[in-house]
Parts: C-alpha cells; sequence; structure tokens
C-alpha cells in the first residue's frame, strides 16, 4: 500500500491539468494521484477519464474553494501523508522522495514544504512560499527569497532543510492524522492564508513546519484566481485578521490589532493613490467582515478549527520585526531581516 496521496485541488483547471497532470503522473510512480473537484464546468473530469484510469477523482457538488474542498476529501484519504498541490504546479523528476524522507525520519515535524520556484521565470523563487514561509510580529507572512515584491534568484543560498512557521498551499506533504487532530483547514477561510492558520494551529499542538530544497517544483501562480483579482486582497486582509484573532493571547492580539489597524490605513491609502478603488474598498470590506465573524469564533459552537484557541507555545518562524517597515527602509533580503 502506498503511503502518499497526491491530492490536487481542481475547479475549472482544465487547462492547467492538460500541462501539468501528464508530468505529475510520470514523476510520481511511488504515489496515488487524486483530484479534488470543486464542480468543474469546463470538462476537466472527462479529459482526466479518459486520459488516466489511474487517477481517481473525488466529485464535489459544488464549488467548496480551497479550504472545505480538501477538508470534505482528507476525511475520505487513507494513506500515511497527504502532499497537497495546485494545479498550476509542475512537478520535477524525484519530487516526492525526500519530502517523505524528511517526515519519516524527523518525527517533531509534520509538514514540510518543497523549494517552491517560479514556473514562468525557473531561476527565482515564487510569491507564494518560495524557501519557505515566516510571520513578523504583526502577523504578515514573508518568505525567503520573496520579501514584499522583491523576488530573489535562486542561488543555492536557502539550500539547507530547516524549521519554518509555515508552508505554502501551493506544495505541502503533511502526515493526514497530524492535520485531522489539528482540525483542519478553517472551512471560514474559503481561500487565502488557510496554510499558515493552519500551521499556526499545528505548531500549537507541539510538530513542526519544514522545508527540503532537496525537492523543488514550479509554481504559475494565480491559476484560479488571477494574482490582479481585486478578490485576493479582501481574503488576504480578513483572513489575516480572523488568524491573529485565533492564535494570538489576548495581550498580544489588542496590540497588534491597533498595529494592524495604522498598517493597513496605510495600505489603503497606498490603493487609494494608486487609484486601486476596488483594492481599497476590499481592505475596509474585509475589517467589516472580520467584526462580523468574531461571534462566530467566540460564542457559537463552531468546529475545532474555527474556535479562538490561543498558541502560547514558542513556535519557530515568528520573528518579532515589523516586515513592512523594513521593506520600506530597504531590507528585502531574508539575511539582511533577521539581524534586525
Amino acid at each position: 500500500m502506498k503511503k502518499v496521496c497526491i491530492a490536487i485541488i481542481n475547479w475549472n483547471g482544465l487547462h492547467w491539468l492538460k500541462i501539468n497532470l501528464p508530468i505529475i503522473k510520470k514523476f510520481s510512480k511511488e504515489a496515488e494521484i487524486l483530484v479534488i473537484d470543486n464542480n468543474s464546468t469546463d470538462n476537466s473530469k472527462n479529459y482526466i477519464r479518459k486520459k488516466f484510469k489511474n487517477v481517481h477523482i473525488i466529485e464535489h457538488r459544488k464549488n467548496y474553494g480551497f479550504a472545505k474542498g480538501y477538508n470534505k476529501a482528507l476525511k475520505k484519504i487513507n494513506t500515511k501523508y497527504v502532499l497537497l498541490l495546485n494545479n498550476d504546479v509542475l512537478v520535477s523528476k524525484n519530487w516526492i522522495q525526500p519530502l517523505f524522507l524528511f517526515l519519516e525520519n524527523n518525527s517533531g515535524f509534520s509538514v514540510v514544504q518543497p523549494k517552491i520556484l517560479d514556473l514562468n521565470k525557473k531561476t527565482h523563487f515564487e510569491y507564494a512560499g518560495a524557501a519557505g514561509g515566516f510571520i513578523d510580529y504583526n502577523g504578515i507572512p514573508f518568505c525567503r527569497g520573496r520579501i514584499g515584491k522583491k523576488i530573489e534568484e535562486d542561488k543555492g543560498q536557502y539550500n539547507t532543510p530547516s524549521s519554518i512557521f509555515w508552508a505554502s498551499g501551493a506544495c505541502f506533504l503533511i502526515n493526514r492524522k497530524i492535520f485531522l487532530q489539528a482540525g483542519g483547514f478553517d472551512e471560514n477561510f474559503k481561500m487565502h492564508q488557510e496554510e499558515i492558520d493552519l500551521c499556526w494551529r499545528i505548531q500549537g499542538i507541539g510538530k513542526k513546519i519544514g522545508y527540503c530544497p532537496d525537492s523543488h517544483v514550479f509554481h504559475h501562480g494565480g491559476g484560479t484566481l488571477s494574482k490582479s483579482d481585486y478578490k485576493k486582497t479582501f481574503y488576504n486582509h480578513r483572513n489575516n485578521l480572523l488568524m491573529l484573532f485565533k492564535n494570538l493571547p489576548f495581550i498580544d492580539l489588542i496590540i497588534v490589532l491597533i498595529n494592524r489597524f495604522i498598517i493597513d490605513l496605510f495600505i489603503a491609502f497606498r490603493y487609494l493613490i494608486s487609484l486601486k478603488l476596488n483594492d481599497f474598498f476590499m481592505v475596509f470590506l474585509g475589517y467589516i467582515s472580520f467584526i462580523i465573524l468574531i461571534p462566530k469564533y467566540i460564542f457559537i459552537n463552531t468546529k475545532k478549527s474555527e474556535k479562538r484557541s490561543p498558541v502560547t507555545k514558542k513556535i519557530d518562524g515568528k520573528y518579532n520585526i515589523n516586515i513592512i517597515l523594513l521593506v520600506l527602509l530597504k531590507y528585502d533580503r531574508f539575511s539582511e531581516l533577521i539581524k534586525k
């Protein structure tokens, strides 16, 4: 019985399946392959059935998004590990074995991500994950190889396996039991930053998140939701606030929310002067949606993943820095940031 199942979330991603699924099949002999289809209408399912007899499909009756789509599917999977993979990720030869061995040989770790490079510029890191995710004092995520809008060229500077704060939802291997024990993804998030919230909760139960550079993949980014779609602004702001509310101790939460309101006003102002009016309004709509959801996390009997359960343990990959300020001061490499 195989120990790894590759779970590919898909919604109207026929274009990407045609490009990437043949390569995934070629380089993934040691794993089962499963496509989780969120009620696609673009012939994705028929294409898979016709071209790939050994690729299984879980068909959802509607588009559940990233979080709920995976949650429902992982309850039906029986392998020890599940490799979550976006449909716009191109894999490489021998990409699974290093990730598998990392978790098998390091019992304190339950999640690991590969090096994630840009499909459109393969010499450089990709925005969503790069060489592993971290977070600053105010809860703003960043990556090695991607600070602000600065994307580094991969010159081997992050070729050492390490502990990180969060693994990119574009591609990571996770122990299925730990995924379920932690409560899975928070379904209120729908999309964006749900993997950061999950990794925070997993660290809260005493497990670590890892980065394995011996495995690498190439990510296009924006395969389902365009990079320029203003919904990204809404979900990123709203979900980040929800994540902070759930995981920070009360005193830290008050300080951070005050800081974040000031930072987000600054961000909204930059959208305004750039005439990005949709993004400007999405920042404030994100705050409104966050406030509306607070009672659900406190008073309503929500799922384990949705409850306010502050993480008080020391966790890896959280730095007491202000990433926004440091970027404005022109510090745009990870090696420069951690010295501050």
